[in-house]
């Protein structure tokens, strides 16, 4: 199919890719040109600076109307793709480690590190970060560990919740992930198929309670490479069990369905024939449900899978324009401040800033947690 002129009106593609540096190629952008494109996540290797990034992310979005969506996974701990120039942002097995000992503790400092990283994600133009991580914490997972807040699905809820209405105060949706949970398994979905042999009831006595009962306050919801093959043998992402049956009409989620990566082990290893070729793992992800697939890593797969879908999938959007950052970018001296006002946590993982300390300018914190500004204070 024809690639879409530049700066032509075309509606949001249910496909997001990744770049592979730190500007566009001509290749790339007519590539996001492309009618089957909606958005692109950006990782380390297409970081260099705030400025650097905030040009690539205004060069992506000028290539057609409504712009691209622009994403990142920036969680804290050791999944931060933005790095020099950004605050250090703890793991959140680290906040909860502070709600075990100090619930209230716990709740503000979770709302303070999203409102944080929400605000400073933003000054770069980036509409949203994959975050946070409603996984029940196992101290054996390969893969999620210390990305977890908490092992216990009570706790997370808590936590999950004070950091969405963090990020909420910065403009920007939240995104759940992996649905329905990698609570139950050890391996890395990266690397290999996770199989998790307990029953639907089981599942949802724990890993699904964090998003059950956070459903109404998320934008966004990616699933988990993970075999159930007790529910259903496909993984959630090619699953109508698990996106239509359970995660829209049981836990009435309205929000974007994004499946994680295509590209690994978890998605490409099923051993079914939803999982043969690219192309062949996009069209079952959005037939079964997920309103976004992602492709990274893998430029021609991502070409190849574009081509098939053409412009033949029509997405909801309404739904994926709520997903962009909605209001006006933190000024630096925001951003100091809500830095200031985590560190009063003395949280681990967040050493000093890479710039000079800033100033500390009467940081209150609200119930929540969040960091309120003198024109927020005066609302009350």
């Amino acid at each position: 199919m024809a690639e879409a002129a530049g700066g032509a009106e075309l509606p949001l593609g249910p496909l997001m890719a990744d770049l592979r540096g730190e500007s566009l190629t001509a290749g790339e952008a007519d590539f996001l040109r492309h009618p089957a494109l909606g958005a692109v996540i950006l990782f380390a290797h297409n970081y260099r600076s705030k400025a650097q990034a905030g040009a690539l992310v205004a060069e992506i979005k000028a290539l057609r109307s409504p712009p691209l969506l622009v994403a990142v996974d920036q969680e804290g701990g050791a999944v931060q793709r933005f790095t020099d120039g950004f605050y250090p942002l703890p793991a959140a097995a680290r906040i909860g480690e502070l709600h075990h000992r100090d619930r209230g503790l716990g709740l503000k400092a979770a709302g303070a590190a999203g409102q944080l990283m929400a605000a400073e994600v933003a000054q770069t133009g980036v509409d949203f970060s994959f975050a946070p991580v409603l996984d029940c914490r196992n101290p054996h997972s390969c893969v999620i560990g210390q990305r977890a807040f908490h092992p216990d699905p009570g706790a997370v809820f808590e936590l999950a919740g004070a950091y969405i209405t963090g990020m909420r105060r910065a403009g920007m949706a939240a995104t759940a992930k992996h649905f329905p949970g990698h609570g139950g398994v050890d391996a890395d979905s990266h690397r290999k198929l996770p199989v998790d042999s307990r029953t639907l009831s089981e599942i949802q006595q724990r890993d699904i309670l964090p998003f059950a009962r956070l459903a109404a306050r998320l934008g966004g919801v990616m699933t988990a490479h993970i075999q159930f093959p007790r529910i259903d043998r496909r993984v959630p992402a090619y699953s109508r069990v698990w996106l239509r049956e359970i995660l829209r009409g049981r836990l009435g989620f309205d929000g974007v369905i994004f499946s994680d990566d295509l590209s690994m082990a978890g998605a490409a290893n099923t051993g079914d024939d939803a999982a043969a070729d690219m192309p062949t793992r996009c069209i079952a992800a959005l037939n079964a449900g997920c309103d976004m697939a992602l492709v990274c890593n893998d430029p021609d797969g991502a070409r190849r899978a574009a081509d098939a879908l053409g412009d033949g999938y029509a997405c909801d959007q309404e739904r994926l324009l709520a997903m962009r950052i909605d209001q006006t970018a933190a000024t630096p001296d925001e951003v100091e401040r809500l830095a200031a006002a985590l560190a009063e946590f003395h949280l681990p993982d967040t050493p000093p800033s890479p710039r000079p300390s800033p100033t500390r300018r009467g940081s209150a914190i609200s119930g929540d947690g969040v960091s309120l500004s003198p024109r927020e204070r005066d609302k009350g």
